[in-house]
């Protein structure tokens, strides 16, 4: 093993004891944390900090999420191995590849094409098996709904109705979809968690705030 690949190993493992001290509790999520190498979704101008726990700039006006915020949205989704799950911005590709290493089918969004195809090329090349799409994030992807999951990774003004009719319905022991989205002005916004309990019926949480970029519809 080469010594940068040995410090990006032990800023790793410092990454999820952080990621543990600030409420993380998902022993899954921070197991995948522990398992994505986040340097290879950064900027190589910036691998350098790939492990703080901080936004970075991916181009296009766009950013890779600070890792709490990757971790908290993924623990708010309370997937299963074998779920189906949405993402909406797939920036870096780095959201996808946490939720791939926690054993769930992954598709994913992406209005830009720069970033789309970047990271379509980065997640096939690091062995993760997701189903990317350039497109309007805010319409979903109904072809392959319904999903036990939808992770939005902009800030909503308001949440898209097509985003909660593409959530699972519950059945038998199989409980609903939950939707996990940033909801607010420009800004900050309040981490919001939509959990279809009946055909027709949501449940609503509020968590506390973010800052994200805007979710734009084509």
């Amino acid at each position: 093993m080469r010594p940068y690949e040995r410090l990006y190993l032990r800023r790793r493992a410092a990454l999820v004891e952080h990621l543990r001290n600030r409420g993380i509790s998902d022993e899954a999520v921070l197991a995948a944390v522990g398992k994505v190498a986040r340097e290879y979704f950064v900027e190589p101008a910036l691998r350098g900090r790939a492990y703080k726990d901080e936004a970075l700039p991916i181009g296009l006006k766009q950013t890779i999420s600070q890792p709490y915020t990757v971790a908290f949205q993924t623990m708010l989704l309370e997937i299963q191995p074998g779920d189906r799950v949405l993402e909406i911005g797939t920036g870096s590709g780095y959201q996808s590849a946490i939720l791939s290493e926690m054993g769930v089918r992954v598709f994913s969004v992406e209005r830009h094409r720069a970033l789309h195809v970047r990271a379509r090329d980065r997640l096939s090349n690091l062995g993760y098996r997701v189903v990317t799409r350039h497109g309007d994030g805010t319409v979903g992807w109904t072809a392959c709904a319904p999903f036990d999951g939808i992770v939005v990774t902009a800030g909503a003004a308001q949440v898209p109705d097509s985003l909660i009719q593409q959530l699972r319905v519950p059945e038998g022991n199989r409980r609903g979809g939950r939707l996990v989205i940033p909801v607010g002005a420009h800004g900050d916004q309040i981490m919001c968690r939509y959990e279809c309990t009946a055909p027709g019926t949501l449940q609503k949480e509020r968590f506390h705030s973010f800052r994200f970029v805007p979710l734009i519809s084509n």
